[in-house]
């Protein structure tokens, strides 16, 4: 069984910074991209910024220059810090990653079970 656990969501000023932590567990041979999407209600999920097992890292237009996403490839875990927050950046943010549960199987998509994230005064 693959578990995603994220952490570090909350309430934050409006030019504060929050850090999401998201740790994957279980069994598995291979974790691949990982990434952040967001979600707002009635809207659909996008993409905040993926990162490679190599490092390469993509980030959404809308959060350029204010985000950073980082990886820690030996335990397993990617990290978002998020700074100069705008009340548009309020979401609920979900953790995915592409992993090999072993080598009998292919790569997919695993997700975690999102944090809230409000930026608000």
């Amino acid at each position: 069984q693959v578990q995603l656990v994220e952490s570090g969501g909350g309430l934050v000023q409006p030019g504060g910074s929050l850090r999401l932590s998201c740790a994957a567990s279980g069994s598995f041979v291979s974790a691949n991209l990982m990434a952040w999407d967001r979600q707002v209600p009635g809207k659909e999920r996008e993409l905040v910024a993926s990162i490679t097992s190599n490092g390469e890292t993509k980030y959404a237009d809308t959060v350029k220059g204010r985000f950073t996403i980082s990886r820690d490839n030996d335990k397993n875990t990617i990290y978002l810090q998020m700074n100069s927050l705008k009340p548009e950046d309020t979401a609920v943010y979900y953790c995915r990653a592409q992993i090999r549960r072993s080598l009998f199987n292919s790569m997919r998509d695993f997700w975690g079970q999102g944090a809230q994230v409000t930026v608000s005064s």
